[in-house]
């Protein structure tokens, strides 16, 4: 069902009906691609609306939710072994999502989401998207050591580096850091720090680009606010630059 696009933008509460048709006439404001003109029709179902360069989530039944995931939680819908899975600590009649994985051993913030538009463009490795994460591990981790993960290491899949590399806290049995990664491959950091020769006694994500949340507890959840939806989206940026094809708007 289509509605005037001031309305949409509304209902998703950007921006007040009156702003809406202000930030339409100043040209700010696209559909699918094409400038939004004062009362242009639009479906929510399907159109692509962007204000200032950033997507707007309009489609009904959009869920965008950030778990703090527990050590001992699997990071998917469920799991054939039958242990628990993230999902099952969400309750939302919608049918979510992990966007991403955290390994069973790791704990800290995943999102969950049916808009399969935003999950693409944060867990594409074309994006970088950075994920933080503190790591607690073992041994007092040397500088040059430190280095070794901004500069890369070899694994058995391919050679891999954080994007930054901070100490935290060291001492003679333990170190805290903070490591910062623009892809996710499977145990990528613990991997990492083995080959350094610190295996990772705890690790925690803390940030998924820009969102934060250090006071959500283990096993808690809460829905992302429109400006952390589209912050997400800005630091994505476009997804089908270079002739890509979009993708899909459902997971």
């Amino acid at each position: 069902m289509t509605d005037r696009i001031h309305k949409v933008i509304a209902r998703s509460g950007f921006a007040s009906r009156r702003r809406a048709e202000e930030l339409v006439a100043r040209g700010r404001v696209t559909v699918d691609g094409e400038p939004a003109t004062i009362g242009q029709r639009v479906d929510p179902e399907t159109a692509s609306i962007v204000i200032d360069g950033i997507p707007l989530p309009v489609r009904p039944g959009l869920v965008y939710l950030v778990l703090y995931k527990p050590a001992g939680v699997v990071s998917t819908a469920s799991d054939p072994q039958g242990r628990r899975a993230v999902v099952d600590l969400v309750d939302v009649p919608e049918r979510v999502y992990p966007v991403g994985r955290l390994d069973a051993d790791s704990e800290g913030l995943l999102l969950l989401t049916n808009d399969g538009d935003l999950a693409y463009r944060l867990t594409h490795p074309r994006f970088g998207v950075e994920k933080t994460y503190t790591a607690l591990v073992e041994g007092r981790v040397s500088d040059a050591a430190a280095r070794d993960l901004a500069t890369g290491v070899e694994l058995e899949d391919g050679a891999a580096a954080a994007l930054r590399v901070r100490i935290i806290d060291r001492r003679p049995d333990r170190t805290m850091l903070e490591i910062v990664m623009g892809e996710g491959r499977k145990r990528e950091v613990r991997r990492m720090c083995e080959a350094v020769g610190h295996p990772v006694v705890r690790l925690v994500r803390t940030a998924i680009g820009p969102l934060r949340d250090p006071g959500l507890a283990p096993g808690a959840s809460r829905s992302l606010t429109l400006e952390e939806v589209r912050s997400l989206y800005a630091t994505a940026g476009a997804p089908w630059e270079d002739g890509a094809s979009p993708p899909k708007t459902a997971l």
